[in-house]
C-alpha cells in the first residue's frame, strides 16, 4: 500500500479559503446572486418570509438544514 495514496473523500470545503468567495449559481442559465443563509437568518434559528401575500417560515435544522414551510 502506499502511504502517499489517501481514498478518504475530502470535505466539501476542503482547501477553501475563509474569505473565498460564495459558489456561483445559476437559474435557467442566468446567474443569480448568492445570499449566505446567515445573512437571512441573522443569528436566528427561525425568520419569517412574507411573499405574495403568504407567511413562509425558514427553519435551520440541528443538523445544518434549512426547510422552508408555508
Amino acid at each position: 500500500m502506499n502511504p502517499n495514496t489517501d481514498t478518504t473523500p475530502a470535505p466539501a470545503d476542503a482547501g477553501a479559503a475563509p474569505d473565498a468567495a460564495p459558489p456561483q449559481a445559476l437559474y435557467e442559465g442566468q446567474p443569480v446572486p448568492v445570499l449566505p443563509s446567515a445573512d437571512l437568518l441573522r443569528g436566528q434559528k427561525v425568520v419569517a418570509i412574507h411573499h405574495n401575500g403568504s407567511l413562509y417560515r425558514l427553519h435551520a435544522t440541528r443538523q445544518g438544514k434549512l426547510i422552508l414551510t408555508k
